[in-house]
C-alpha cells in the first residue's frame, strides 16, 4: 500500500470515528452491526466498511457485518436482518435499503444510521471529517429561519424562480427515521403555499426511494416545470423534452399507481464538504444519492403524495433570499446570514474552514451543466 493510500486510510478511519461517535454516539462495550451491500454493484466501495471496521476497533466496539442483496423496490427492512439489527446497540447501513426506507417510522426502533459518503476519499473528506454535530446545530437554524419568513423567494441561474411564505414545516412525519450522516440538508419544505417555475437542465431522476429503469428522463434542453402548492400546472420548453418528461412521469405514476403530478417538498444542500468528482451521467442512481448534500443542489421530491416522492427535480447554484436576504447566493451557502449561525463557525474552525472553502464538484459537465448522457440514451 503506498503512502497516499494509507494516508486516505488513516483520513477515512478519522471520518469513521466522526460517524461512529459525534453521529451513532458510541463508545466502547456496544455492539454494531454493519449491513453492507455487495461492492461489485458499484454504489459503495468495498473500501469505506474497513474504514468502519478500523474505526470501530479504535473505538472498542463490537462490530459485525450482514451483507444484503439490493432490493429495487424495498419498503421494509429483510426479514432475516430484523433481529440482528434489533440486538445491536446501532445499525449503520452501507447499502442503499437504509436510504430507501429513511421514511419508514417502523424502523426507528434498530436505530439506524445511513452513510451518504460512498467511498473512502469521500469519507477522508471535508465531507465526513467536519464534525457532525456542528451540521445538526446549522440544521436547526436553518428549519427556524425559513419557519419564521415572511417570505421566501428562489432563483438559479437557468430561470428558476418560485416563492412563498415562510415554511410550514409538520409537527411530525416530515422527516426521516434513520440518522443520516453527513447531515446534509435542512428539514423537507412543504411545497404547500409555494409556487412558480423550476428550470431543469440534463435530467430528471428518481429519489433514492424506488429504483426503477429507466431511472433518469433525459432532457435536450431547458425544461421548466410551472407547479402552484402541491400540483404540476405545465411543462414548457424544448417539444421534445415536454413529451420526454410527461411520458417519464406517465410511467413512473403509472408503475407504482401514486399522484403523477404531486410536489412535496424541497429543501438544499448545507454541507460545504460534500465534494461529487465524477459526471452525473456516469451513474445517474450514485450522484442522486450522494451530491445532493453540497449547498450548490436545491432539489425537489415531486410524484407521490409523500416523502420522498419518485421523480427529483434538481436546480443548480441557487440563490434562497429570506425577507431579502440571501442566505444562498449562486450555490454558495452563508451561515454568518443566519441568526445564531456565525457562533457555529467560531466553535467549529474545521467548519469555518469548509465553507470558505467550498467544494465545488457536484458532477456537471464541461460545459458547466448536469448531462445524463452516457447512462441514458436520448
Amino acid at each position: 500500500m503506498s503512502a497516499t493510500v494509507w494516508a486516505m486510510r488513516a483520513a477515512a478511519i478519522e471520518g469513521a470515528r466522526n460517524l461512529l461517535g459525534d453521529c451513532a454516539g458510541m463508545h466502547a462495550g456496544q455492539s454494531l452491526l454493519v449491513v453492507r451491500e455487495d461492492p461489485a454493484l458499484g454504489y459503495y466501495d468495498a473500501g469505506l466498511t474497513e474504514s468502519v471496521l478500523a474505526a470501530a476497533f479504535e473505538i472498542g466496539l463490537r462490530a459485525s457485518v450482514r451483507d444484503v442483496s439490493f432490493e429495487p423496490d424495498a419498503t421494509e427492512p429483510p426479514p432475516e436482518l430484523l433481529q440482528p439489527m434489533l440486538e445491536a446497540d446501532r445499525t449503520l447501513f452501507l447499502a442503499r435499503i437504509g436510504d430507501q426506507l429513511r421514511f419508514n417510522a417502523n424502523l426507528a426502533a434498530v436505530r439506524p444510521v445511513v452513510c451518504y459518503a460512498l467511498d473512502e476519499a469521500m469519507l477522508a473528506s471535508a465531507f465526513g471529517a467536519a464534525p457532525y454535530s456542528a451540521f445538526v446545530e446549522l440544521k436547526a437554524r436553518i428549519n427556524e429561519a425559513l419557519a419564521h419568513a415572511g417570505a421566501i423567494r428562489v432563483t438559479c441561474p437557468l430561470g428558476t424562480d418560485f416563492s412563498g411564505p415562510g415554511v410550514s414545516f409538520p409537527a411530525e412525519g416530515g422527516e426521516v427515521s434513520v440518522a443520516r450522516f453527513p447531515m446534509s440538508v435542512f428539514a423537507p419544505a412543504p411545497a404547500a403555499g409555494f409556487s412558480g417555475r423550476v428550470a431543469q437542465a440534463g435530467f430528471l431522476v428518481g429519489t433514492g426511494s424506488r429504483y426503477y429503469q429507466p431511472y433518469g428522463c433525459a432532457l435536450r434542453d431547458v425544461l421548466t416545470i410551472d407547479f402552484d402548492g402541491n400540483r404540476i400546472t405545465g411543462f414548457s420548453g424544448n417539444g421534445a423534452d415536454v413529451d420526454a418528461a410527461k411520458a417519464h412521469y406517465d410511467f413512473v405514476a403509472t408503475r407504482f399507481g401514486i399522484e403523477r403530478d404531486h410536489v412535496h417538498s424541497w429543501h438544499a444542500g448545507i454541507h460545504p464538504g460534500c465534494d461529487f468528482a465524477e459526471p452525473a451521467g456516469k451513474s445517474l442512481e450514485r450522484w442522486s444519492g450522494a451530491a445532493f448534500g453540497n449547498p450548490r443542489l436545491l432539489h425537489f421530491h415531486t410524484c407521490g403524495a409523500y416523502a420522498p416522492g419518485e421523480i427529483c427535480w434538481n436546480v443548480v447554484d441557487p440563490t434562497i433570499l429570506v425577507d431579502g436576504v440571501a442566505i444562498w447566493e449562486d450555490g454558495r451557502l452563508h451561515p454568518d446570514r443566519i441568526a445564531g449561525s456565525a457562533e457555529i463557525l467560531e466553535r467549529f474552525p474545521q467548519v469555518r474552514a469548509a465553507f470558505a472553502h467550498p467544494a465545488q464538484r457536484i458532477g456537471l459537465n464541461a460545459d458547466g451543466r448536469l448531462d445524463a448522457s452516457p447512462q441514458v440514451n436520448r
